[in-house]
């Protein structure tokens, strides 16, 4: 399983985990100089838009992906261990756990479970507020109780409220549709939707979400 690392001069991309919701938008590319046994040397990190170099800190936690050859994007979480002066001055992170590294394929998203608020409104114009159970980057579910009836195939427009760890939170908007309902004996129901119609952005915003919750997981 060795081959789920990256390599020598692979890129990777990475965004560093901040209070500041501005900061956390960044994302920077840098590339692997050197590997160790507990850690990968990389170069000082290039903001992608800013071509501007950044200053890391030992102990700044960061999200990173790395591109595999069918285009797969592998994710994992690291924070900085030190530096290293050679010809280049290098950031050394710490190398991951192997199985925290998350595959996302363009068609399955990495599902987790989470309580977040979901406002809803129908195609008829009724509105109401619910609870996720389980979100990912495709699609979600929420419980309802009996009062709201709602139809498979039916229509929603939504906005789903993200809390990150940082304690920054965000508002994903997107159209979605009922595909699945589950009615339960205590007069509960499950719906569950996938989306149809969101940018690239906002689902990156819920993705995001998703990684987070799943590092934390790990980390219990």
């Amino acid at each position: 399983m060795t081959g789920l690392y990256p390599k020598i001069n692979d890129h990777l991309y990475i965004r560093i985990a901040s209070s500041d919701a501005s900061e956390e938008e960044i994302e920077y590319r840098s590339r692997i100089a050197e590997m160790e046994e507990e850690s990968f040397l990389i170069e000082i990190p290039l903001g992608e838009n800013t071509g501007r170099l950044k200053k890391l800190h030992i102990g700044d936690e960061l999200s990173v992906y790395f591109l595999t050859g069918e285009g797969i994007k592998n994710y994992f979480y690291t924070h900085v261990l030190g530096f290293k002066d050679d010809v280049i001055r290098m950031v050394r992170i710490r190398k991951p756990d192997e199985d925290s590294i998350v595959k996302v394929q363009r068609r399955s998203f990495l599902r987790v479970s989470g309580e977040l608020e979901l406002a809803c409104k129908t195609q008829g114009g009724e509105r109401f507020l619910v609870r996720t159970e389980d979100v990912s980057g495709g699609g979600l579910s929420f419980w309802t109780d009996g009062k709201i009836k709602l139809n498979v195939g039916e229509q929603l427009q939504c906005w789903l409220l993200i809390p990150y760890r940082s304690g920054a939170g965000e508002h994903a908007g997107f159209g979605a549709e009922i595909v699945r309902m589950k009615e339960l004996e205590n007069g509960r129901n499950l719906a569950m939707v996938k989306f149809t119609n969101i940018s690239d952005g906002e689902r990156q915003k819920i993705i995001r979400y998703c990684f987070e919750r799943q590092f934390d997981f790990r980390n219990r």
